[in-house]
């Protein structure tokens, strides 16, 4: 018959193996399951009802850099900035759902933003405070209207020179110029060729100095007062509220030229541009976005692969973008226009160590990579930490593979001789329609270029850096967000008096900040119905494992230790 300590001992053994099972394979399936379940997108589910309406709002931060020195600035001095800020929105986000796929693995919706000033997180900033900052819409107004200028003679010139090429005649002096140059008996002959090609030349070509042209930007700089209110410099005195969202007012009651400019500026159907009730038109940077919503998304709701929910699909009918360039390869779309990740509101779930996950951004038209950091513990809350690469405005150009991203818009600007910005900048131009640079704030990890043009810029990378905290098993982020700036070259303009002494410079306009922090009632939350749930499991699979381990051994113990004691002391 067998020893009651070995019965007791095997019982703890089928215990501790039973908890190890469970531990390492029962539970980490059930909770895989149920995490699915969970995060996939159904008509009607909890997790539906949160993806209609986010449970809070994300934290939108705006830094302005407040320009301390703009009558210098207009003589050619560098510019002197000072950033104020943040001003604090609460940014609301809710969907209207259009339509299932019939399968249900795609949703379609727009969304709308809603903005709301958070006074105590701003506080002492308010939305009154007087700021000196760049005027964006009128050297903006400027830099297109010289880049037209610019793409037209140039595309003269081109249909010029190829037209002379194909003309026998021309051909014909070529050739015979060829032959004889450089040879002194027919010097005078090269000379009189020459003389004569550059004469049939200057017939057809227009030129920066051509008349018409010239009055065209004489009348343009003539008109400048009445489009743009009286500019005294390229900088704008206004208001904090004007100049992020109610608008800077301007084409108020223009006449002749200025009002037929005033009218190409609203035709040009810019987003952060507004025709007002007075017929007025008013710039502002967030504006447009503030109860609006227009993209239309298709996304990936997790049926059928859980590691896919949220990922974008489609942008308004596209699978991809068409602002960047494309490769030469007819119908072959670039890197640069490839759409890729979420919306950075959620991520998909299972995140490992070492993984690297993408979000897409459609204020800069670009998907962004994000490369796992280190664990992290938010609040109690386990997940990993994700930041940007260099690649993402740093190690842009043919060296890198991702020239797609050098637009080269933007001319007698500071770029390198293949047309790319330096690094650390990004020209916007195609997606913003506007001569737009963003870079990261104070012009993190820009080239010299650029930042030894500015005083005042103090970049930090535990302030500046673009990161996120994701929770590891549903993708929910904890904290963090994407941190960018916005920035215009300042330079001058040919025959633009108010340019006339400007050094060129990368000059900063404001930075964001667009996240979240898990507050306390969604923290609870959390740790309620899922951290709370992993520790007890976690509890259960150690304590009955250690447990049945203890009670197998010493029941295993005891038995040997009675197998050892001699007969004679069992008897007495």
């Amino acid at each position: 018959m067998l020893h009651w300590s070995l019965i007791v001992s095997a019982l703890g053994a089928i215990v501790a193996v039973l908890c190890a099972y469970c531990g390492w394979s029962l539970f980490p399936t059930m909770i895989h399951k149920k995490v699915e379940q969970s995060v996939i997108i159904a008509d009607g589910s909890e997790q539906f009802n949160r993806f209609i309406k986010l449970p809070q709002p994300l934290n939108f931060k705006v830094y302005i850099f407040n320009v301390t020195n703009p009558d210098m600035i207009q003589q050619g001095a560098i510019p002197i900035v000072e950033e104020i800020g943040p001003y604090v929105y609460k940014q609301y986000r809710q969907k209207k759902v259009k339509h299932f796929s019939r399968d249900g693995s795609k949703i379609t919706y727009v969304q709308k933003v809603h903005f709301d000033f958070d006074e105590d997180a701003s506080a002492p900033y308010t939305q009154s405070d007087r700021i000196v900052a760049l005027n964006m819409h009128m050297n903006a107004f400027l830099q297109v209207f010289e880049r037209e200028i610019t793409d037209i003679l140039q595309g003269f010139a081109n249909r010029l020179n190829s037209r002379l090429n194909r003309t026998p005649g021309v051909r014909v002096l070529k050739r015979l110029m060829d032959r004889i140059r450089g040879k002194p008996p027919f010097s005078w002959v090269n000379g009189i060729l020459v003389s004569l090609i550059e004469d049939v030349k200057s017939v057809l070509q227009i030129g920066e100095n051509d008349p018409g042209l010239a009055l065209l930007l004489v009348h343009l700089n003539a008109n400048l007062k009445a489009v743009f209110n009286d500019p005294r410099s390229m900088f704008v005195h206004t208001s904090v509220r004007e100049y992020l969202f109610d608008g800077v007012r301007f084409c108020i009651n223009p006449q002749g030229i200025a009002k037929a400019i005033c009218n190409q500026i609203k035709e040009s159907g810019s987003k952060t541009i507004r025709e007002q009730s007075d017929g007025s038109l008013a710039f502002s940077f967030f504006g447009h976005k503030n109860g609006s919503g227009h993209e239309v998304y298709e996304v990936h709701t997790g049926k059928g692969d859980a590691t896919k929910v949220l990922e974008i699909q489609k942008l308004d009918d596209s699978h991809n973008l068409h602002v960047w360039l494309n490769s030469s390869n007819e119908g072959e779309t670039s890197a640069c226009n490839q759409i890729n990740g979420t919306d950075a509101s959620s991520y998909p779930p299972f995140r490992q160590r070492g993984d690297s996950m993408y979000i897409f951004s459609a204020d800069i038209c670009r998907s962004v990579q994000l490369f796992y950091q280190s664990d992290i513990q938010y609040q109690g809350i386990p997940g990993f930490r994700y930041s940007i690469g260099e690649n993402f405005i740093n190690d842009i150009g043919p060296e890198h593979d991702n020239e797609c991203f050098c637009v080269d818009k933007l001319a007698n600007v500071i770029k390198r001789k293949n047309g790319c910005l330096y690094a650390g900048a990004l020209d916007l131009t195609t997606c913003l329609d506007a001569p737009v640079i963003l870079t990261l704030p104070h012009m993190l990890g820009a080239s010299n270029e650029y930042r030894k043009m500015i005083r005042g810029l103090n970049p930090d990378a535990k302030k500046h850096q673009t990161f996120v905290d994701v929770q590891t098993l549903t993708g929910t982020p904890l904290q963090g967000g994407k941190r960018v700036q916005f920035n215009m070259f300042l330079k001058s303009i040919n025959r633009i008096t108010i340019t006339e002494n400007l050094t060129t410079v990368l000059m900063p306009a404001i930075w964001v900040e667009e996240g979240i922090q898990l507050n306390g009632e969604m923290v609870q939350f959390f740790k309620k119905k899922l951290i709370n749930t992993l520790k007890t499991l976690d509890i259960v699979h150690w304590a009955g494992l250690c447990g049945g381990v203890g009670v197998a051994a010493f029941g295993l113990i005891y038995y040997i230790y009675q197998r050892g004691r001699p007969v004679k002391e069992l008897v007495k």
